[in-house]
């Protein structure tokens, strides 16, 4: 009789305590005294000691980067931003309230850090905020942001196309100090870099090298506590630029050094190192587009053009310089001798003479010229004469031909190319050299 009393009581009391426990979230809001309007909840930092500061944990996933404007020195990235921190008054045992480990609460009902990115210069529409915050037994509170995030960063693009960017996106309190709000990650840098490649999908010309974090574990001073720098470093994907930019200079300067066996004679070498000269300058404007006026320097890629832009400019010169020769002694050497023009002028003035029908000597004059007939016959005979004189001074105009005028033509023609060989040589490899240092030593 005993036993089925003890027994009948406990289970009296396990029916007591089902009835007791209450498994609905409204029992567990009241419990929580979240049920009615309370601003001091809202407003005020959930320490039972205010000396206590409130450590707030901001992780930060890049899902994309949307653009980066070398001109305005900023860039555009699709972030997501997890914030966690605890509220001392909101804990509770899961196992009073069936087991419920995690609720949600309307974002306006609780107090929430107010920490930004410092280098934020994007509009409010772009961000999309969680409305509820997630609630954990021990009084830990999650809050979720997705935001199209436009920052500044100081862009150097000395290297272009070869060149790595790093960016920071500092988080900070704008209304606390260290000693009441400390600020660090849940995460570590080499997990958040591979969860950030594994969900990217927008990457453009970028791609993401790594994502650092100043870690304030090591470093307790107030300037560490009070700010969070993510230092995202991405690099320029190179190819596109090479096959647009540097294979075509490099294909115009050889072809530029390959134009001095163009004879002269032909009169093409000039119009085709103008052409080629032309060509440069429009990649220049290209160029001139691409690139910010905010260096103090010229970047790599600037440099090799204006570098190869001077040298087919010197080479247009000297050509210029070697054609003006060469038509000078050409010029010189098809003009007629004095004594040549002296003996075409008595042919000529002898010829009218006869055919006026001046009166000869008799005894000098066997045949009489004063018919038409006779006329043609001295015109054909004079022009005879002229023929034979040219064919006869032919060698001597060949030997003239060579002239000073065009040796010195051939003479500067020949050093220059020289030269220039040399000059175009060291210059590619000089770019070359620094370009590969300064790529290495980033």
């Amino acid at each position: 009789m005993s036993t089925l009393r003890t027994l009948a009581f406990l289970a009296l009391i396990g029916v007591c305590s089902c009835q007791a426990s209450d498994c609905s979230y409204r029992g567990l809001l009241t419990h929580l005294n979240l049920t009615t309007t309370d601003t001091v909840m809202a407003v005020m930092r959930p320490v039972k000691n205010w000396t206590t500061p409130t450590l707030v944990q901001v992780d930060l996933v890049l899902y994309g980067i949307l653009e980066v404007d070398e001109k305005s020195q900023t860039v555009t990235s699709h972030v997501w931003i997890r914030m966690r921190w605890t509220n001392e008054f909101l804990t509770w045992n899961p196992s009073d309230f069936c087991g419920i480990d995690r609720m949600t609460i309307p974002r306006s009902s609780l107090w929430i850090p107010d920490v930004n990115i410092e280098e934020d210069a994007s509009d409010s529409g772009t961000i999309r905020n969680s409305p509820v915050i997630t609630l954990s037994p021990s009084g830990s509170l999650v809050v979720n942001t997705r935001q199209r995030l436009t920052s500044t960063c100081l862009l150097i693009v000395a290297l272009f196309p070869f060149d790595q960017q790093r960016c920071h996106f500092s988080f900070s309190s704008m209304s606390s100090d260290a000693e009441t709000i400390t600020l660090g990650t849940a995460f570590n840098d080499t997990l958040l870099t591979r969860v950030s490649e594994t969900l990217m999908v927008t990457r453009g010309e970028w791609h993401l090298d790594e994502i650092e974090i100043e870690d304030c574990s090591n470093n307790r001073t107030s300037g560490c506590q009070r700010r969070l720098v993510y230092t995202v470093i991405i690099s320029r994907k190179p190819m596109l630029y090479v096959i647009i930019f540097i294979v075509p200079l490099f294909y115009f300067v050889l072809l530029d050094v390959f134009s001095f066996f163009i004879s002269e004679a032909r009169g093409e070498k000039l119009s085709f190192k103008v052409t080629v000269l032309l060509s440069i300058s429009v990649l220049l404007l290209i160029l001139k587009d691409m690139l910010p006026s905010t260096e103090d320097g010229l970047p790599m890629i600037a440099t090799y053009c204006v570098g190869i832009f001077a040298l087919v400019g010197m080479s247009v010169l000297e050509a210029m310089l070697v054609g003006f020769l060469y038509d000078l002694d050409g010029s010189c050497s098809n003009a007629q001798t004095p004594d040549d023009a002296q003996v075409d002028i008595q042919l000529e003035v002898d010829f009218h003479k006869g055919s006026d029908g001046a009166e000869e000597p008799p005894e000098r004059s066997s045949l009489p010229l004063n018919r038409a007939d006779d006329r043609d016959l001295l015109r054909l005979i004079l022009e005879e004469v002229k023929t034979a004189r040219r064919e006869a001074g032919a060698p001597e105009e060949d030997e003239r031909r060579p002239g000073c005028y065009r040796r010195l033509s051939k003479i500067i023609d020949s050093v220059f190319f020289v030269l220039y060989f040399l000059t175009v040589a060291g210059f590619l490899t000089y770019m070359n050299v620094v370009w590969m240092m300064q790529i290495i030593s980033r």
